[in-house]
């Protein structure tokens, strides 16, 4: 079926798509907070910037948006032969250090307003990482268990193609992440090629197969993020009441890519598992769970719920546990107004995307609970996105070992940025910030130094 189909928005800076995502919450949640991923990523974006001085007001405007948004509707044949139109997004926010990086989420909720606040959070996540990428995200409207894997298949080559030359290895560059998988990125890199025979098309995508030039260490790399992060903040003093990873009691929100590697490698450095949730539920169990039992019991019945010697609680009671580290590794909006008083962790780690809301951040710091930003603690994913990329254009492949020091050196660098940063806002300014906006500050400026260098074209 042909391109009349297809409908194309390009949505240029400070424009506004009157559109709003739905919250993913496991509980009811107060009518005045906001929760708009967008609306909350501007309101990071202005409570940092004002500790730039070198941000120069028009420059500030510009970040503050989005450089292009593009939908696309396209039309699919499915199995029974019935024909379903579907509908994709694809944000970036910027370019000024590098080609756009970010994923694409297959999702019934996907909508412009959360790639647009997506794609603001990689470029900041990207400079956090001093890795030389801006911030893209993408998604397609659906409902994956829905469609079948050759209809899943046909989704995407479908949208690939209508996104054209809007990705590529030097402009935008896709990955994985909510409902897309190792297969989807080379059906991905597949249909790029296709259309771009004769070059050396790999770098168009990372999270690939590792047969198709695929890295290494990438699948457990959030995860892998989190403990080098989480770490090192302890190292440095920057969680009071806690010294050490070894004992530390650690409960996990999500029990996907990041929640189940999260919880096998704190757990081989020393620390408990005390509770871990799916969307089915959560459990606990005070002398500790077993990460690869949680996973193996999963993946048979299909829920954590039910494992043996575990107590089944609601994910809400899992926020409120009795814990040293909380890593929020779900969806966003899930510490807020209304449930954030019960929390008890001396520590949060959010592995996920934006699961701490700015009235909960509030709190916290208020209560001397430090919150370890997502664009700092699950930068390991990206991070190890570049070195495929780098893999890929040297057409060279890295050792795990290789792979996992470079990463250990690029996390604990952040986190001593963002420290180091927070420090300096409280000398210049006089005044105590959380880690959040400590780090949104150091990105800032790292894109800002930048685009003052490049200037504006033409």
């Amino acid at each position: 079926m042909g391109g009349q189909f297809i409908y194309r928005l390009v949505l240029r800076k400070g424009g506004r798509v009157p559109e709003r995502v739905s919250n993913h919450s496991t509980s009811s949640t107060p009518a005045t907070e906001n929760l708009n991923s967008y609306d909350i990523a501007q309101q990071q974006f202005d409570t940092a910037a004002q500790y730039v001085p070198e941000l120069p007001a028009g420059l500030r405007d510009w970040l503050r948006g989005t450089m292009r948004l593009l939908k696309v509707e396209f039309p699919i044949e499915c199995d029974d032969g019935t024909v379903k139109i579907f509908s994709g997004y694809r944000a970036l926010h910027s370019r000024v250090r590098g080609p756009g990086k970010g994923g694409i989420r297959y999702h019934p909720e996907v909508s412009a307003d959360e790639v647009r606040a997506l794609a603001s959070w990689m470029t900041w996540k990207c400079a956090v990482a001093d890795i030389p990428f801006g911030g893209a995200k993408g998604g397609v409207i659906c409902n994956p268990k829905e469609l079948s894997r050759n209809e899943l298949r046909k989704v995407t080559r479908r949208f690939i193609t209508e996104l054209g030359d809007s990705i590529g290895p030097h402009t935008d560059i896709p990955a994985p992440d909510m409902n897309t998988d190792a297969e989807v990125m080379a059906w991905i890199y597949d249909t790029y090629d296709m259309m771009h025979s004769g070059k050396n098309n790999l770098p168009v995508v990372t999270g690939k197969p590792l047969t198709m030039g695929g890295s290494l260490g990438r699948r457990e790399a959030t995860a892998r993020g989190c403990l080098f992060v989480t770490r090192r903040a302890i190292e440095q003093g920057a969680v009071p009441g806690l010294q050490s990873l070894r004992g530390a009691r650690v409960a996990i929100q999500g029990f996907g890519n990041a929640g189940s590697y999260s919880a096998e490698l704190f757990a081989e450095a020393g620390a408990k598992i005390v509770a871990v949730s799916d969307s089915t539920g959560a459990v606990k169990a005070d002398k500790g769970i077993d990460p690869k039992a949680a996973f193996a019991h999963k993946k048979q019945s299909g829920s954590v719920v039910g494992l043996p010697g575990s107590t089944t609680i609601t994910n809400n009671d899992l926020l409120h546990i009795d814990c040293d580290i909380l890593i929020p590794a779900a969806f966003e909006n899930q510490i807020r107004s209304d449930n954030v008083a019960g929390v008890k962790a001396k520590v949060i780690a959010e592995a996920a995307n934006g699961p701490t809301t700015p009235a909960a951040d509030k709190a916290l710091f208020q209560r001397g609970i430090p919150v370890l930003p997502d664009i700092l603690v699950n930068s390991g994913g990206v991070t190890v996105s570049y070195f495929e990329w780098v893999q890929n254009i040297e057409n060279e492949h890295w050792s795990e070992q290789r792979v996992n020091e470079y990463l250990r050196e690029k996390m604990e660098a952040a986190t001593d940025a963002v420290l180091q940063m927070q420090l300096e806002i409280k000398d210049r300014n006089g005044v105590s910030v959380d880690l959040r906006t400590a780090a949104f500050a150091l990105a800032i400026k790292r894109v800002t130094s930048v685009a003052l260098v490049r200037g504006i074209w033409p």
